[in-house]
């Protein structure tokens, strides 16, 4: 992993000092809010993505920066909002920006960084960057109102939860890959090939997310373990956990979740039952195969330092404990 170490730390202070340039020129109602997020500490994966397929396919330019950071501000925009519709109180282990500067500037700073991530996007000229980006919002979108409805009316359907990650999370890591693709190249087979690459990344990298809710402290992963049951969500180990009940069990547990009556104690205890029968890592290893699958892709682009760097990070997606 030397190499995406290595990579990472030389790329990170060039897209955190363009969102920090981007986010000072904002008007003052949101200015803070969206410091307090862009610059937080985030893994800055998205634009990294973006970079690398850029450059592991040729492109020798230096336009890559704005559609990168781009990427990371479409990222941020979903955060802000997410934290609103959870009432979450915490993010990368800081205050909720909607906790601490208001619901109102919260929501505005996430529509002003939706609406710059597409300018930013327009002043390429290049539409298919800009159709790139508009798939890429949508598909999020449609992902957390699909989310939000399987919150209300829970179920153990794989399908449906597969639905979700893939909107919420993978389409917009396909979208960064892409659009590094689509900088280097006009040709559609190989913007195919980074999507396919970062569709099977980022559900891997959703359903490793969805395990460390129930393995990782508050204190590493930044927000309280369990976060993800307590909020009613869906997730494969939740799912696993209720396909070992008996029946009986297992609709009361879903009738519990839909009426939000599960108590502390009983989040508690699912929690560690979910521990103990080893169902985050069996959610591991199913990320597994989508990692295998991501690698795939790589083994057509040419060698480069990019490449072995995108192989790292496919692997570092499946090894990660925070």
């Amino acid at each position: 992993m030397n190499e995406l170490r290595a990579y990472f730390m030389r790329e990170i202070p060039g897209i955190d000092a363009f969102l920090a340039a981007e986010a000072d020129k904002l008007d003052g109602l949101v200015r803070e809010v969206a410091r307090h997020v862009l610059l937080s500490g985030g893994k800055r994966i998205r634009p990294m993505l973006t970079i690398l397929f850029a450059r592991a396919l040729g492109y020798g330019g230096g336009g890559h920066l704005a559609i990168a950071c781009a990427l990371e501000m479409l990222h941020t925009a979903t955060l802000l909002h997410d934290d609103v519709l959870d009432a979450a109180l915490v993010r990368r282990g800081q205050t909720s920006a909607h906790v601490r500067f208001g619901t109102v500037e919260t929501i505005l700073a996430g529509d002003v960084l939706l609406a710059l991530a597409n300018k930013i996007g327009a002043d390429y000229d290049l539409p298919r960057l800009n159709a790139l980006l508009a798939r890429g919002i949508m598909a999020t979108a449609n992902g957390e109102i699909l989310e939000l409805a399987h919150t209300k009316n829970p179920t153990a359907d794989r399908a449906a939860y597969m639905d979700i990650i893939i909107g919420k999370t993978a389409r917009l890591i396909e979208t960064a890959c892409r659009c590094g693709a689509a900088l280097a190249s006009r040709d559609r087979s190989v913007e195919d090939l980074a999507g396919s690459y970062g569709l099977n990344l980022g559900i891997a990298f959703q359903l490793v997310d969805d395990a460390l809710d129930y393995t990782v402290s508050e204190g590493e992963m930044g927000k309280p373990a369990g976060g993800d049951l307590r909020e009613g969500k869906m997730t494969l180990p939740l799912i696993l956990h209720l396909e070992g009940l008996a029946p009986g069990e297992a609709v009361e547990l879903l009738d519990a979740l839909r009426q939000k009556r599960l108590t502390v104690e009983q989040a508690e205890g699912i929690v560690c039952e979910v521990r103990e029968k080893g169902l985050a890592e069996k959610t591991r290893e199913a990320a597994a195969g989508y990692v295998a699958a991501a690698l795939k892709e790589l083994e057509t682009l040419p060698d480069s330092p990019e490449r072995k760097v995108l192989a790292q990070a496919a692997e570092y997606v499946l090894t990660r404990r925070k």
